[in-house]
């Protein structure tokens, strides 16, 4: 019996590869083509469009990186906006957070969310929680549409291609600037510095020219393309590197902690060049 391998082309020329149990279910959404497939690796995997979306065994890395720094940043976040994320992750780590009363979720594809439910159970289980608000609709028009709501708001889209595309320009910082209170506070993934150097050095000069505090940040997520994964957050009042050590409360992670919360913030040469 051959055995059967996913290979997501990371570059035209680069890519990783990984050994199938099996395929759980395929779909051309409205939006896009989504695979939920069964790994010997990396447990149940969410694809779209050919590209790792997460994974059961390391999906907990980029949720808790995405979700923890912002809101250990802020004082008091209440009102939390995800957009994009339909896997429930970020939702599921936000929710660790005593302070906060409401997490809204904007996801644009439905079937992401029905299936994740379906084949990521770990991952989106808290989607079902009372203070969860989920909206399936243009995340981008829900920002636009929104004026001093959010404590903070945190991108979980996919790579600038697609549905997502309009997540990574100029015109959607300012609306989310337009979205936050006064201090509020925003996170966005943005890729990795090995194969998209010139995105995140646009991000980063695009958020410099909005927000007062900006800075890029790394987690290692391994099945991500390099597995050196960015993200930058944007911040009107609260700098994220200092912070109160009062701030901090016990939650329950795997990554994520009050010491690394800082380092990651270090950079390496080649990156912190791109800031």
């Amino acid at each position: 019996m051959s055995e059967l391998w996913y290979t997501e082309k990371q570059t035209g020329s680069y890519g990783i590869t990984m050994k199938v149990k099996r395929t759980l279910h395929t779909e051309q959404t409205d939006f896009q083509y989504l695979e939920m497939v069964e790994t010997e690796e990396w447990g149940n995997m969410l694809f779209l469009d050919g590209m790792v979306m997460t994974s059961q065994r390391d999906e907990f890395v980029y949720h808790e990186m995405v979700a923890h720094v912002p809101l250990f940043t802020h004082p008091n976040p209440e009102n939390v906006l995800v957009v994009g994320g339909g896997d429930g992750g970020v939702i599921r780590e936000v929710l660790k957070h005593p302070s906060v009363k409401k997490a809204t979720l904007a996801e644009i594809d439905g079937k992401v969310i029905e299936y994740s439910k379906i084949y990521l159970p770990e991952t989106a289980g808290d989607l079902e929680d009372p203070r969860v608000e989920v909206k399936v609709g243009d995340g981008f028009m829900h920002i636009a549409e929104s004026e001093n709501e959010y404590d903070v708001i945190m991108v979980d889209s996919t790579e600038p291609v697609g549905p997502a595309v309009n997540l990574f320009t100029k015109g959607f910082y300012a609306g989310i600037s337009k979205a936050l209170k006064e201090d509020g506070i925003f996170v966005a993934q943005c890729d990795n510095p090995w194969f998209k150097a010139d995105l995140i050095r646009q991000v980063q000069s695009d958020v410099k020219e909005i927000f007062p505090i900006t800075r890029l940040y790394t987690a290692n997520i391994p099945t991500y393309p390099s597995g050196l994964w960015c993200f930058t957050i944007g911040s009107k009042k609260y700098d994220p590197l200092a912070i109160e050590e009062s701030r901090f409360h016990d939650i329950e992670t795997k990554y994520y902690t009050k010491e690394l919360h800082k380092a990651s913030f270090t950079l390496p040469k080649f990156v912190q060049d791109l800031t």
